[in-house]
């Protein structure tokens, strides 16, 4: 029976090749529009570590004066002082914990006549790598006595590694950095998150290929290098030393395994908080505890104009259904004399309802098609956008299937009225009339 119903469909289709064409242009327009953008919300709305984001947290606190301070309404800063970093790093209250800036690192090739070049890099805790599953493909991450020890080691990013030897295991082998010597301990298989959150607060890139490389935070800062993100909320005699400065400029993570452990870390947090108030170093009490979504929300990753085109896109597409079915309608009176004709000959109600239904699901399935070369080619517009993300504008497997979902259920709800309308259709008039 579906395959009569399919015969009939396709030759309607055929018999009305102006009207088939401008509805499968209609539907593929919206279905384009909404895939396209659809494509880059869902790009730059992603979990970027699905599988322990609800483990991470960012805790927050705020040493910033009371200039412009609403009780329950001012949000804490978005990043730390060195001695507040540390007390919270030294103080082991989660499973792991991770202090990080960002910094501009110049990289010397070994090669000769290979020119210097510069890259960001991270200078971070030991238990960075392990708390955000960063995958090593050679080596690991350095130890927190490393990190005491103020030790010369790196780790490498898969792309710097094959820029820099080829892709070869390059463990314990020596990088130039910085004018110094760092000894290389690990290199990561190709990792980077999308967006890059432990960057957002930081002043670097929320998406692309990630930083070049990493290194321990004391050894790093004992090299002088700079954090690329300071803000100061008091006056400041020498802005180089950060460590003692009144300057805010690490990021700071943490795991936790339960809610319980959540609690008593809040609790930790606000302690700390009401403790430097005391002293008289802090003059807000304000704290957060942040989960890794939560944060991203908080930080809008995603910009109000993405989120405004992607609900214009499907207005659009609702108006293309709203047209497309104004065109079933129009066919649908233009063969209201075979309808009263096979109604006579014993069709009922519902297989009429049925074959014009089939009809609207064929169209769907053309304008899914069309569609999806609409979405291909605004995406490829997208890539050639001066944006961060413009590059990672690419349509997944899943959104390809989506597209076909959608054109279908646009096409199913634009053919429920003329299919209703041409079921209900009296034959006897229709009969007398021819």
């Amino acid at each position: 029976m579906l395959g009569y119903y399919l015969d009939l469909a396709l030759r309607s289709l055929k018999h009305n090749k102006v009207l088939t064409t401008l509805m499968i242009l209609a539907l593929a327009l919206g279905i384009g529009a909404s895939i396209t953008t659809l494509t880059v919300l869902r790009l730059l709305s992603g979990d970027p570590l699905p599988q322990k984001s609800a483990r991470l947290f960012y805790p927050q606190i705020d040493p910033n004066p009371l200039d412009g301070y609403i009780a329950g309404q001012t949000k804490p800063a978005s990043t730390m002082a060195y001695p507040d970093a540390m007390y919270l790093l030294h103080a082991r209250k989660a499973t792991r914990q991770a202090a990080l800036a960002l910094t501009q690192a110049k990289f010397m090739p070994q090669q000769a006549h290979a020119h210097p070049f510069f890259g960001d890099a991270v200078m971070t805790t030991a238990d960075f790598f392990a708390m955000f599953d960063a995958p090593f493909q050679y080596g690991g991450g350095w130890t927190a006595a490393d990190d005491e020890s103020r030790a010369q080691l790196v780790v490498l990013a898969s792309f710097l590694n094959d820029k820099l030897f080829g892709g070869a295991n390059s463990v314990g082998q020596t990088v130039r950095l910085n004018d110094h010597d760092f000894r290389i301990v690990g290199v990561l298989k190709p990792w980077a998150p999308q967006p890059r959150f432990y960057t957002q607060s930081l002043g670097g890139r929320s998406y692309g290929d990630g930083e070049a490389a990493f290194l321990p935070l004391r050894t790093a800062r004992a090299m002088k290098a700079g954090p690329q993100n300071i803000e100061c909320y008091a006056d400041v005699s020498d802005i180089n030393n950060v460590e003692t400065a009144p300057c805010m400029w690490l990021g700071f993570w943490v795991e936790l395994g339960d809610s319980s452990a959540v609690a008593a870390y809040q609790a930790f947090v606000s302690g700390y908080a009401r403790q430097q108030v005391a002293l008289g170093r802090f003059q807000r009490s304000e704290t957060a505890l942040l989960d890794l979504m939560s944060w991203l929300r908080e930080e809008e990753v995603v910009p109000d104009d993405v989120r405004l085109q992607a609900g214009l896109a499907f207005g659009f597409l609702l108006i293309c259904v709203v047209n497309t079915v104004g065109l079933l309608l129009a066919k649908c009176l233009r063969r209201s004399r075979e309808i009263g004709v096979r109604r006579a000959l014993g069709a009922t109600r519902r297989e009429i309802f049925t074959q014009f239904m089939v009809e609207a699901a064929i169209v769907g399935l053309a304008g899914g098609l069309l569609g999806l070369g609409f979405a291909e080619l605004g995406l490829f517009g997208i890539r050639h956008q001066p944006a961060q993300y413009a590059t990672l504008a690419h349509l997944d497997l899943a959104m390809f299937f989506f597209n076909f979902v959608v054109a279908l259920l646009a096409s199913l709800i634009a053919g429920l009225l003329p299919a209703w309308r041409a079921c209900v259709l009296a034959p006897a008039p229709q009969l007398k009339a021819a």
